[in-house]
């Protein structure tokens, strides 16, 4: 096709368009609701309110209540998001209770998997119960959240889910034996996802951040330091930073970027993939 040529409206259709504006455009996600766990802070809220941006109603889900307050005070706040063309809806909900969290997910059109929670031990001192609980939260309830958005989205012909994995989706680090199994689950679970989903329209990628400056991150430099007998400075230049090319963390906002364009109407045929934000760190 010639730079010149227009596709008409069969090849608009087919791209999944919906008559929506491009990509970047402040109603590109309008009229359609997302569900995004983990919302009340870091990754999480960023997305919420990126997602909102691009007209979206967002269904925002936690189980910290004072943190999704707060979330819903910033997307109110008209300095903060002038004109928010969507809206936000914050739910809270514990994702232990994966019954409730299948119900929480049926209607919706995007699904952003995002919730974690991270511990750092070795293995011989890693507590059972807390294994079990990251890989509850960060494995089997966005499993059952699938469950739950499917049926919508299969009988519509559109969907989009994002899983917010890691870069230890696609790598190991020592001492984070939950977070990485979980990750690496997750990763596997997305592309069945894109498999099936793929005759009915939906996609399902990965976005893999490395070090985003949340306070999940700044837990883990303090539970580093004690693994590793180094003070927290040093954690974040010797240990986190060491091999990744770009020395800074990430900002929470440059995950959403990457979240909302893997939602947008001109991502159909990116399904099944990781995208990695690692500052080259994956690059050795």
């Amino acid at each position: 096709m010639s730079a010149s040529t227009t596709p008409g409206p069969a090849a608009g259709a087919a791209l999944g368009l919906g008559g929506r504006t491009a990509f970047g455009g402040r109603t590109a996600l309008d009229g359609r609701t997302a569900l995004v766990t983990g919302a009340a802070g870091g990754i999480g809220r960023a997305c919420t309110l990126r997602l909102a941006a691009a007209g979206a109603t967002v269904l925002a889900v936690d189980q910290d209540e004072k943190g999704l307050a707060e979330l819903a005070a910033l997307a109110a706040r008209t300095e903060v998001a002038p004109g928010l063309p969507g809206r936000v809806e914050a739910r809270a909900l514990d994702l232990t209770d994966l019954d409730a969290a299948e119900r929480a997910a049926e209607g919706v059109d995007i699904l952003v998997n995002n919730a974690g929670l991270q511990l750092v031990r070795p293995i011989e001192d890693f507590p059972p119960e807390v294994f079990s609980r990251v890989l509850t939260v960060m494995l089997e309830a966005p499993f059952r959240l699938l469950r739950g958005a499917l049926p919508h989205m299969y009988a519509q012909g559109w969907g989009r889910i994002v899983n917010i994995s890691s870069v230890h989706g696609l790598r190991a680090s020592a001492y984070k034996s939950a977070y990485v199994a979980a990750k690496h689950g997750l990763e596997g679970l997305s592309k069945v996802a894109a498999l099936e989903g793929a005759p009915h329209g939906v996609t399902s990628n990965c976005v893999n951040p490395g070090y985003v400056r949340t306070p999940l991150v700044e837990r883990q430099i303090a539970d580093q330091a004690a693994a590793h007998g180094i003070p927290p400075e040093r954690v974040i230049s010797e240990i986190m930073l060491a091999d990744t090319a770009v020395k800074r963390l990430i900002e929470p906002e440059e995950v959403a970027e990457a979240v909302a364009y893997l939602c947008g109407p001109h991502t159909s045929f990116i399904t099944g993939a990781s995208l990695a934000m690692d500052g080259g760190w994956t690059a050795h």
